[in-house]
C-alpha cells in the first residue's frame, strides 16, 4: 500500500498530531467542528523525514499527492493556482508536533506573479492591495527560499518612506508598489544570481523544500535543545488558501489569547492591525492595537471572535493562542494552539479552569510544566525602591532583571559565556536572535506588541521582556538608545520590570519571592496525588527552613563537609589534617565535635521531627587545604624575603602535607568511606556530634530521626565496618545520657559496583540513597568539571547524547544501575527505603523515572522542591493512566 503523505483538512483519518504536527491537527479539528478555517491540506512529518532520508529531495510519491491535493483545493475554492483571471493564492507554513513559535519558515501569497497580480487587482478592484501583496510575497519568498537577506528589502522600503515622508507602508500607492516590485526583483537578481520564479508550481515546491530545510536551521535546533524536543520528529507543512487582512480598513489580522498569558487573568488578550497581514503582527514591525479596540472598529467581528475563543478553550480544555484574519469584514481562524504562558499564568489558569468545571484537579496538575515553576522562585523588584523609571513599554513577560545593555544577539551570547549579565535591546527581534534572548537576562524592544516574537519566546523561557517601548529611540550604529533626556550607552547597567514595563537606570534592589495562594493550592492538590516523598538538600538551618517553607518532607542530604568549610573553622580543620599522630588528630577533632554538634542541633530543631539524612565526610582532605600553586608562590617569596620566619616553617609544613595528600584523580581517590576506614576517628567524632545533638534536642520535646549515611561504599565490608563504628558511638552516648535513640544507618550508592552488589550491601543498610551525580561520573567515566567544560556540550549539540546526563538522568545506562540497585536491595531487605539526592531529584524526567523504578523519595535543592512536588504528582498520575490503558477492556 502506498504511503499517505498528504491529508486535506476535512479528510477522514487526519487529526493525528504526530503525523500532521500541532498546527495541522488543529486546523483539521477546527474544520471538523465548523469554524471558518480557510481550506487547505497538510503534508505530513513522515514526508519531511522521507525528504531527509532521500538527501533533501521531496519523494516522487509525496510530490504526486501534493498535486492531487492542490487540485482538490482548487475545486473547493473555485480558483486555480496561476490562473490570471481567477488566481488561487496560498500560504505555506511549518507545523511541528511541538509548538516552536517563529523558529521555522512561512511564505504568504504564494502564486503571485506578473500576470496573477493584474487579475487580483481587477477582481478586487483594489490595485494597491494586489501590488502590496505581490511585493510581500517577493520579499518573503526571497528571504526564506532564495536566502536573500531581508535587510536589502527593508533598506529599500525605508528609503521610500523617507523620500515620500510616509509614516507607514499603508500610505504607499499602487504605482509606487509597482516600482518597488521591479526594484525587489533586481535585488533578487543581484543577490541570488537568478531571476525571481514566475511559475507558481515551481514556487510551491521550492517553498515546501525550504520549510522542510528550516526544521534544521540554527534557531530551530537551538529551540529544540532548550525545550528538549526530539530532532527526529520532523515538521509538517500546511498549504492553506489565502485570506487577506490587507484589503483595506475593513480588513485586518491579529493574535488573540483566550486568557492573559502573562498573568492568567480570564480576559481576552491580544493585538491586531488594520489593513495588514499576519507576519506584520508577530514580526513586531508595526506596533499593533490592543484587541479590545477591535470592539469599536468591528463590533460584529469582535463578538464572533469572543464566541470562537470560548468555544476553542472549552474544546481543548486549555488556554488557546489563536491567529485570525478579517477579510472585508469576515472573520477567519488561521491557527489555534495551547498558548505559551508564564509560570504565574499557568498556575492561575489551571486553578481557574478547575473552578470553572472545565477540568478536574488531576488534569490541572498535568497542565503546568514543573520546569516553569523555577520562574516563580526568584527575586523581584523591591516595591520600596525610590528610583523613577525613565522609559516604559508593554509588560510582555513578567520578572525583574538587571544587566549591561547590549544591542546584538551574538554579543549577548559572548558576554554571557564570560559570566556577565546583559540585557538585549533591539528595535525588534527576529527568530534569528533566539540565542541572544536565551543568553540575556531580559529583552527590550522599541517596536512590536505583546504577541510579537520577542514576547512569545521570552514568556516560554520565563525571561523578562518589555516590547513596544516607543519612547526608546535606538541607534544601532552608535550603540546607544535615548528616552527623553536620558541617553543609555552600550555597557551601561539598567534594570527592567517585565511585569510593569518599566525601565530604570542602574541596579535596583530585589526582594525574596513568595508563593501565591493559587500556587499553594495547586501544590496541595499535588501532595494529595503523589505517592513519592520530596525532600531537600540542606546543610544549614537557613536552607532547612526554606525547604520546609517550600513543602519539603525532610532533608534527603545534609553534607557535613560544608560545616567544615566555615572560614572560622578552617584553622582547626587544617590542624586536624596536618596532625602527625592519632593523638594530635583527636585533639583537633575534640575541638570540632562541639561545633558539629551545634550545627546538628540547629538543623534538628529547625526540622521539627522531619527525617534528616546526614552524610558523613565525603570529599578528600586536600580540599580543606590551600591551593598548592598559591602555597609555592608564598613559600618562594618568604624564602627570598624572610627565610628564618616562623610563617615560612608553617607554610613549608602545609606545602609538604598538600603534596602528601595530592592525588592523580581525587574523585576516585581517598575520600568517602575510604577516609573513614583509614581515619575512623573522624567518622567517630561526627557520629558522636549527631548523637549528642539528638540528646539535647530530644530534651526539648522534639522528635529526631536521623538517617546516617556512609558515602562512597563499593563493598559490603566497608559499610559493615563503618556501620559498627556508628553503632558503637550511639551506644556510648545512649548509655552516657540515659536515652534511647531512633536512627537508621545506610549508604549512598554512587559506584557501579555498589549498584551491582546491592543485595550484599543491603545486608548492612537500612536505606539506600543513590548519589546519581557520582554514579553518572563513574558509569560514563566522565569527570563532570572536565566533561562539561571541554566536550559534553559538543556531544549534546551534535546529538551524540540527547541531553547532558548531569542535568537529566541517563535512563539507559545509569538508570539501569539504579533499577538494579533498588531491585537487588529489596530482594535482600523488602522494606529497604530508597531515594536519590542531587539535582536529578528536581528534574521532571528523572523524577518520572525514579517513580517508575519504585524509589521512595527524591531530594533536591530547596528552591526546586515545589517543582519536584508537582513532578512527583504528575509521575503518579501518568503511571496510573498507563496502568488503566493496560487493563483488559470489557467486550
Amino acid at each position: 500500500m502506498d504511503k499517505k503523505f498528504v491529508f486535506m483538512f476535512d479528510q477522514s483519518g487526519s487529526g493525528k498530531k504526530e503525523l500532521l504536527g500541532g498546527k495541522g491537527a488543529n486546523l483539521a479539528e477546527m474544520t471538523r467542528i465548523g469554524l471558518p478555517v480557510p481550506y487547505g491540506f497538510t503534508i505530513t512529518t513522515a514526508a519531511c523525514n522521507s525528504y531527509y532520508d532521500a538527501g533533501q529531495v521531496i519523494p516522487a510519491e509525496a510530490e504526486f499527492q501534493v498535486l492531487e491535493a492542490l487540485q482538490a483545493l482548487e475545486k473547493k475554492t473555485g480558483k486555480q493556482l496561476g490562473n490570471p483571471s481567477n488566481p488561487l493564492l496560498v500560504s505555506v507554513r511549518s507545523g511541528a508536533v511541538h509548538s516552536m513559535p517563529g523558529m521555522m519558515d512561512t511564505v504568504l501569497n504564494l502564486g503571485m506573479n506578473d500576470e496573477t497580480v493584474k487579475g487580483m487587482a481587477e477582481l478586487t478592484n483594489n490595485p494597491r492591495f494586489a501590488y502590496d501583496s505581490y511585493r510581500r510575497f517577493i520579499q518573503m519568498f526571497s528571504d526564506v527560499v532564495l536566502e536573500v537577506d531581508n535587510y536589502h528589502f527593508e533598506q529599500r522600503l525605508e528609503h521610500i518612506r523617507e523620500e515620500k515622508g510616509y509614516h507607514s507602508d499603508t500610505e504607499i500607492t499602487a504605482e509606487e508598489w509597482k516600482q518597488v516590485i521591479q526594484e525587489f526583483k533586481e535585488i533578487v537578481l543581484n543577490q541570488a544570481k537568478r531571476s525571481f520564479p514566475e511559475d507558481p508550481k515551481e514556487q510551491l515546491f521550492l517553498t515546501i523544500n525550504a520549510v522542510f530545510d528550516s526544521w534544521n536551521n540554527q534557531r530551530a535546533v537551538l529551540y529544540r535543545r532548550l525545550h528538549q524536543i526530539p530532532g527526529h520528529l520532523g515538521t509538517a507543512v500546511n498549504i492553506q488558501s489565502m485570506v487577506f487582512g490587507n484589503m483595506g480598513d475593513d480588513s485586518g489580522t491579529g493574535v488573540a489569547f483566550t486568557r492573559n498569558p502573562s498573568t492568567g487573568e480570564s480576559k481576552l488578550y491580544g493585538e491586531y492591525l488594520i489593513n495588514a497581514q499576519g507576519e506584520d503582527v508577530v514580526a513586531g514591525i508595526r506596533t499593533p492595537q490592543p484587541i479590545a479596540a477591535l470592539q469599536e472598529d468591528m463590533p460584529d467581528v469582535y463578538q464572533q471572535l469572543i464566541d470562537t475563543c470560548q468555544l476553542l478553550e472549552s474544546h481543548y480544555q486549555d488556554m488557546q493562542d489563536i491567529e485570525f484574519t478579517v477579510e472585508s469584514g469576515k472573520l477567519f481562524i488561521l491557527q489555534t494552539r495551547n498558548g505559551k504562558r508564564t509560570a504565574q499564568a499557568a498556575i492561575r489558569i489551571a486553578v481557574e479552569l478547575v473552578k470553572e468545571n472545565i477540568m478536574n484537579t488531576r488534569e490541572a496538575l498535568l497542565r503546568v510544566d514543573p520546569d516553569q515553576l523555577d520562574q516563580l522562585l526568584h527575586h523581584r523588584i523591591d516595591p520600596a525602591h525610590k528610583e523613577i523609571q525613565f522609559a516604559k513599554g508593554l509588560p510582555a513577560s513578567p520578572g525583574a532583571a538587571t544587566g549591561q545593555v547590549v544591542f546584538d544577539a551574538d554579543e549577548a551570547e559572548e558576554l554571557s559565556k564570560s559570566g556577565k549579565k546583559v540585557i538585549l535591546v533591539r528595535p525588534e527581534t527576529t527568530p534569528d536572535d533566539i540565542h541572544g534572548i536565551v543568553a540575556a537576562q531580559a529583552t527590550v524592544t522599541s517596536r512590536g506588541g505583546m504577541t510579537s516574537h520577542a514576547a512569545v519566546v521570552a514568556r516560554g523561557m520565563g525571561k523578562a521582556c518589555i516590547c513596544g517601548c516607543e519612547a526608546v529611540k535606538i541607534n544601532l550604529e552608535s550603540k546607544q538608545f535615548i528616552a527623553g533626556s536620558t541617553t543609555v550607552n552600550h555597557g551601561d547597567t539598567i534594570t527592567i520590570d517585565g511585569s510593569t514595563g518599566e525601565i530604570f537606570l542602574g541596579e535596583i534592589p530585589m526582594i525574596e519571592p513568595q508563593l501565591s495562594e493559587e500556587f499553594q493550592l495547586l501544590l496541595s492538590w499535588a501532595d494529595e496525588e503523589t505517592k513519592m516523598d520530596v525532600r531537600a538538600n540542606a546543610d544549614n538551618p537557613e536552607d532547612a527552613a526554606k525547604a520546609l517553607e517550600f513543602g519539603a518532607g525532610g532533608i534527603g542530604l545534609c553534607r557535613t563537609e560544608h560545616m567544615f568549610m566555615d572560614p572560622s573553622r578552617i584553622p582547626t580543620v587544617q590542624s586536624m589534617i596536618l596532625s602527625e599522630t592519632r593523638e594530635e588528630r583527636k585533639e583537633a577533632l575534640d575541638q570540632l565535635l562541639p561545633m558539629q554538634q551545634q550545627d546538628f542541633e540547629k538543623i534538628f530543631e529547625t526540622m521539627q521531627g522531619h527525617p534528616i539524612t546526614v552524610r558523613l565526610l565525603d570529599p578528600p582532605l586536600h580540599e580543606f587545604l590551600p591551593d598548592k600553586e598559591e602555597l609555592l608562590v608564598d613559600v618562594t617569596k618568604l624564602q627570598m624575603t624572610n627565610s628564618d620566619s616562623h610563617e615560612l616553617q608553617e607554610k613549608q609544613n602545609l606545602l609538604r602535607k598538600v603534596r602528601l595528600l595530592e592525588e592523580s584523580n581525587p574523585m576516585l581517590g581517598h575520600r568517602g568511606c575510604r577516609l573513614g576506614m583509614m581515619h575512623p576517628e573522624i567518622y567517630e567524632m561526627q557520629a558522636k556530634a549527631i548523637f549528642y545533638a539528638m540528646s539535647n534536642i530530644m530534651k526539648k520535646g522534639i522528635n529526631v530521626h536521623p538517617e546516617i549515611m556512609i558515602p562512597l561504599v563499593s563493598h559490603v565490608n566497608e559499610l559493615k565496618e563503618m556501620r559498627q563504628l556508628v553503632i558503637n558511638a550511639g551506644d556510648q552516648i545512649q548509655k552516657e545520657k540515659g536515652q534511647a535513640f531512633d536512627y537508621l544507618i545506610g549508604t549512598m550508592i554512587e559506584t557501579p559496583r555498589a549498584a551491582l552488589t546491592a543485595d550484599q550491601i543491603a545486608q548492612e543498610a537500612d536505606f539506600f540513597s543513590f548519589g546519581t551525580n557520582d554514579l553518572t561520573q563513574t558509569t560514563f567515566g566522565f569527570s563532570r568539571d572536565d566533561a562539561e567544560g571541554k566536550f559534553l556540550q559538543h556531544y549534546v549539540e551534535n546529538d551524540v547524547l540527547l541531553q547532558n546526563p548531569f542535568v537529566s538522568l541517563d535512563q539507559d545506562g545509569v538508570g539501569k544501575l539504579v533499577e538494579s540497585g533498588v531491585k537487588l536491595g529489596r530482594e535482600t531487605k523488602p522494606s529497604l527505603k530508597t531515594g536519590i539526592c542531587g539535582e536529578h531529584g528536581g528534574e521532571k524526567e528523572s523524577i518520572q523515572f525514579c517513580y517508575d523504578s519504585g524509589i521512595d523519595y527524591v531530594s533536591c535543592s530547596p528552591f526546586r522542591v515545589p517543582a519536584a512536588r508537582l513532578a512527583a504528582a504528575q509521575a503518579t498520575i501518568r503511571n496510573e493512566q498507563r496502568n488503566r490503558l493496560k487493563e483488559p477492556q470489557p467486550n
